[in-house]
This record gives structure tokens, sequence and C-alpha cells, in this order.
């Protein structure tokens, strides 16, 4: 498990480091007149980031069962590479924008299969736990772009910041094509079941067998997303989504937006871009609780109770408070915001059979990057009609959401489960991940 753990954990990483790039060199950007950026424009660039994430999300979980998920991870860090490259040469707001559209498309494949594979190499009952420490790696990575962010653009510029992007494709890929195994489930798939067996032992796993496989072809596609509404997934799934979508929104709208709306509310240009970093420190905090609470109390009642306090955090950010106070809000909220989200993913792998966890994560995630979109350019475009204050009401409103909707989830797997009598066989608890 921990090499498989590891280079994920290192590819997660930089994941987080090039979503946070961008809030961490906003407000320096928005002060370069020669790229002509505004908040309304740095708001929509934010969401063809998280548009390319939408379609990189979809196509990766579409077509990652017939190249396998190792060669498509090291398509999707190649990828948001390249498009932190473009990034740093950008002359302009469009040919920015290109780039991060470019980078998204990238960083939206390589979360859904980094997190297939550690829940399928994970230790019995240690799913939840395994998800909180991958994804203590983004907000590492996070933080490292915020440490960017105030050592490097104000001395140096933005444009460096984002040439540091680039080190992926020379650090990752070779470890990833090196030491990375392929899925056993995806070998097997494939017909290469001596190698399915041989990696399965060699990671202590169940040898796969064909029901747990993911279906090959175009209709074990088809056959693999209509598996998702089964009766006893069928009101679940969307209900995922829904929560997904709101746990995403709040996500990429914090990411984004955060350094530039605290410096609306007064605080000075480091005090504003700190926060990013602080918020992130949280959420390595909340990570490691969330994922040893969620293997004890269930990964659907964790993720609602953590919904619950981000939005009060907000709320609370809203207020004008005193810069110590404030920094310690910042840090309790980034605690519950983004392992929120991640136990929503957690929880999936309760509602969904192996042999449907890669398209379900993968639909849970996609279907959910409409949130990413959504974040960002809303909050940009409250920005840009003097409105910036409100963005912090508008995530308290999705904190509320997404907590009903996953909360709602157990209740419908056992609605799911009553139509299904004398059916398909009944999914474990989704209150335990």
């Amino acid at each position: 498990m921990f090499p498989v753990l590891a280079l994920c954990w290192l590819a997660v990483f930089f994941d987080g480091m090039d979503v946070n790039i961008y809030g961490a060199v906003m407000p320096h950007m928005l002060d370069d007149p020669g790229l002509g950026l505004t908040p309304g424009t740095a708001g929509t660039i934010g969401s063809w980031t998280t548009f390319g994430m939408l379609i990189g999300a979809l196509t990766a979980g579409n077509v990652t069962d017939w190249l396998g998920r190792r060669p498509m991870l090291v398509a999707s860090v190649t990828l948001f590479s390249l498009g932190c490259a473009l990034c740093a040469l950008a002359g302009s707001a469009g040919v920015f924008g290109a780039g991060r559209f470019v980078a998204g498309l990238g960083l939206g494949g390589l979360m859904p299969l980094c997190l297939a594979m550690v829940l399928e190499f994970a230790p019995p009952r240690r799913a939840a736990l395994m998800t909180g420490l991958l994804m203590t790696s983004y907000h590492a990575g996070g933080m490292a772009a915020t440490g960017l962010g105030l050592g490097v653009a104000p001395e140096f510029g933005w444009r460096w910041v984002f040439w540091a992007g680039v080190l992926p494709a020379f650090i990752a890929v070779p470890m990833l094509l090196k030491y990375l195994p392929e899925s056993p489930g995806v070998l097997l798939a494939r017909g290469r079941r001596a190698e399915a067996e041989q990696v399965a032992d060699r990671f202590g796993l169940p040898r796969p067998t064909e029901v747990e496989a993911p279906a090959a072809g175009a209709k074990g596609r088809i056959a693999a997303i209509g598996a998702l509404f089964r009766p006893e997934s069928r009101w679940a799934t969307p209900l995922l989504w829904l929560a997904s979508f709101c746990g995403l929104l709040l996500v990429y709208g914090v990411s984004t937006w955060l350094p530039t709306m605290m410096r609306a509310n007064g605080y000075g240009l480091n005090s504003s871009v700190s926060f990013l970093m602080v918020i992130n420190a949280g959420g390595i905090v909340g990570m490691l609780i969330a994922g040893r609470t969620a293997d004890r109390f269930g990964a659907v009642r964790v993720s609602a109770i953590w919904f619950v306090l981000t939005a009060a955090g907000a709320l609370l950010l809203k207020s004008e408070l005193p810069l110590g106070v404030t920094y310690v809000v910042v840090a309790i909220t980034g605690i519950w915001l983004f392992s929120a989200q991640v136990m929503v993913y957690a929880a999936t792998n309760s509602v969904y059979r192996d042999s449907e966890r890669a398209a379900g994560l993968g639909l849970v995630t996609g279907v959910g990057r409409t949130g990413a979109v959504v974040g960002p350019w809303l909050v940009g475009a409250l920005a840009q009609n003097g409105n910036q204050s409100w963005g912090f009401t508008a995530f308290a409103l999705a904190g509320l959401l997404g907590a009903a909707a996953i909360a709602l989830v157990p209740l419908a797997v056992r609605i799911g489960r009553g139509g299904a009598r004398g059916g398909a066989p009944a999914v474990a608890e989704p209150s335990r991940a």
C-alpha cells in the first residue's frame, strides 16, 4: 500500500500546488497593468480552469479502464505542467486563461484516478483514513504555492511562480512510470490475469474476479455508468453529486478568491495571501482528523457535520475581526472545509461495488466540478459588482446545502434496498467507509 499512497500523494501535492498558485498570485496579477486582468476576468479564468477539470475528470473516468490508470496519471501530470508553462509565458489575459484551461484538463483527471488507486489498494476498513492521508498532500501543495506567492512573486514576479508548476513533469512523471503499479482490476479487464494476480499478491490484496473488474469497451463504460443507478444507489447517486458540487464550489471558490476577498476586507497584501497558507494548514489537520473519525463513525456523518461547521466559519469570516482572531477562524475553517468534500469521496466507497468505483468516483468528481466552475465565477461576478463580501454568504449556503445532501445518502440507500429486495445484492451501509 505504501508505494501507491506515496506516489499518489506526490501527484496530488503538485495538484494542490497548481490549484492554489492562481489564488496566491492573483493580487499581484491584478496589479500588473500589462496583463489587463480585472476581478471579473479573473473569476472567469478561474472558471475556465475548473471547466477544464470537469472535462478532464469525465474523460479520464471514461478512458482509464481502456488505457490503464498509470498511463492516464502520467498524462494528467504532463498536461497540467504544460498548462503552467503556457501561463508563465502568457502576454495577455486570454492566453493566460488558455493555459489555465489546459492545466485544468490535467488536474481534472488526476484526482479521481489517485482516489480510485488509493481506495483499491487500501487495507480493509481504512478507506477513509487512506483517503484523508492522500488529501493532506493537496493542502501541503497549497501551502507550497502560498510560500511561492509570498517569497517569489513580490521580488521576481508572478510568472516565476507558474514556472514552478512545470516541475511535476520532471519529478513526478519519472517516478510514476518506474514505481506505480497498475490496478489489478484494470489488468484483469484487459485480459492480463497473470499480471493482475501478481500485483494483487505483491500488495496483499484479494485476487480480482471478473465481477470486480471494470468491463472493457464502450458498452462496458455505459454499463458501469448505468450500474450507478441500480435500485440500491439510484437515489444516493444524485445526492452524492449534489454534495460534491457544494464541496467543490467551496474548495475552488475559497482557493481562488480568499486572499483577494480578505484584502477587500481591509487586510494587508501579505496577510491576505498568508490566509491561504493558514487555511491549507488547517486542511492538513482536518484530513487527519476526518479520516480517523470517519473510520469510526462513518464518512457520511462526518462530512455532514463538517459542512455545517464550514458554513459557520464562512459567516464568521464575513465579520470584521482582529487579525489574530481572523487567523484562528481561518485555520479552524480549513479543518472542516476541505475534508468535508473528501469525506464525500470516501462515502462513495461504500455506496458502489468494486467494479463501479472508478465510474462512481469519476462522476462524483466530474459532476461536482460544475461546482468548481461556479465558485470562482460567482465570487468574481460579486466582486465586479462591488459585493465581494457576499461571497462568504454564498459559501455558507453551499455548506448547508452540502450537509443536507450527504446526510440523506443513508436514507436513500435504505429506500433503494427496500425496492431491490430479491434483486441485486445490497452494498455496505454508507455511514461507514
